[in-house]
């Protein structure tokens, strides 16, 4: 039997790239333009490689009792790591992925396929003007994870854009995102503070050396209008290998200070990350 060889295609924003695990038989690594985007599993859809996506997999756990089936919301599909973790977790949800990049949908599916009725619908959307046509209150969850390039994009960034994330969710529903920002977190201030504007409750993981301003890293910004658990939040990423911390509350709002919500007039993309911080040799 011959072994996997990476997949390098030209997709719509950029060069995607599918890299087989040598430890893991069938698991991917997909990158784009050499930089990390997903991990994925196709044996073992619930093992969350990437740091980042085992933060979001643990607010998913938490959001509603174990295996409800829930609707849940991704701006961003990358090779779709966290809709087959919903699935395979909360077996009848129903979920919608929304991905720019056409051409690598196509490659992440004829290549890693979804499993047989697996409940997933894929659009080959901009994330926002997508949304702005969505139904309201349509989804308990909504999970933002895109990047063009290594840098989320301004319009995904304003007060507009949040409130139409929050007139998506249903009132009880969970906003997540994936944010990447380094001190002096101007990027991150901008967006805690453009979420409190909309959402009652909003808290935040990252590991401490990048609260602490050591280094350049993921951010999970998370709000809603009902309580967070924050508690069950902190166990669980306390006990991962790279342990991380659960920010909500006075502490929260002292980090944020004076800083305003972002205007679409005034929306920039999040920092470019410093050489070497995501990509990989």
């Amino acid at each position: 039997m011959t072994e996997p060889i990476p997949v390098t295609r030209a997709v719509d924003h950029g060069t995607a790239k599918l890299m087989p695990d040598v430890d893991r038989e069938r698991a991917w690594l997909l990158t784009v333009d050499g930089a990390p985007q997903s991990y994925v599993d196709l044996d073992a859809p619930t093992h969350l490689e990437f740091e980042y996506a085992r933060r979001l997999g643990h607010v998913l756990d938490t959001v509603a009792r174990e295996g409800r089936p829930l609707d849940v919301l991704h701006l961003g599909g990358g090779a779709l790591t966290l809709p087959r973790y919903v699935a395979a977790t909360r077996p009848g949800s129903r979920q919608d992925v929304v991905e720019a990049d056409r051409g690598l949908l196509e490659l992440v599916v004829g290549h890693l396929p979804l499993p047989q009725g697996s409940g997933i619908g894929l659009h080959a959307a901009d994330a926002r003007a997508w949304l702005e046509t969505a139904p309201a209150d349509a989804a308990d969850v909504l999970i933002a994870d895109v990047f063009g390039g290594s840098r989320v994009p301004a319009h995904l960034t304003s007060l507009a854009y949040a409130r139409q994330a929050e007139r998506v969710l249903r009132p009880d529903g969970v906003y997540l995102a994936n944010l990447a920002d380094a001190a002096p977190f101007a990027f991150l201030r901008s967006q805690l503070a453009t979420f409190a504007a909309v959402f009652e409750e909003i808290a935040l993981i990252a590991e401490p050396g990048v609260l602490r301003g050591r280094r350049f890293g993921n951010v999970v910004l998370i709000a809603s209008h009902r309580p967070i658990e924050t508690a069950a939040l902190a166990r669980r990423t306390a006990s991962d290998t790279f342990p991380a911390r659960v920010e909500h509350g006075g502490a929260l709002r002292e980090f944020v200070g004076a800083v305003r919500p972002v205007r679409d007039e005034d929306a920039v993309a999040s920092p470019e990350p410093p050489g070497g911080a995501f990509g990989i040799g």
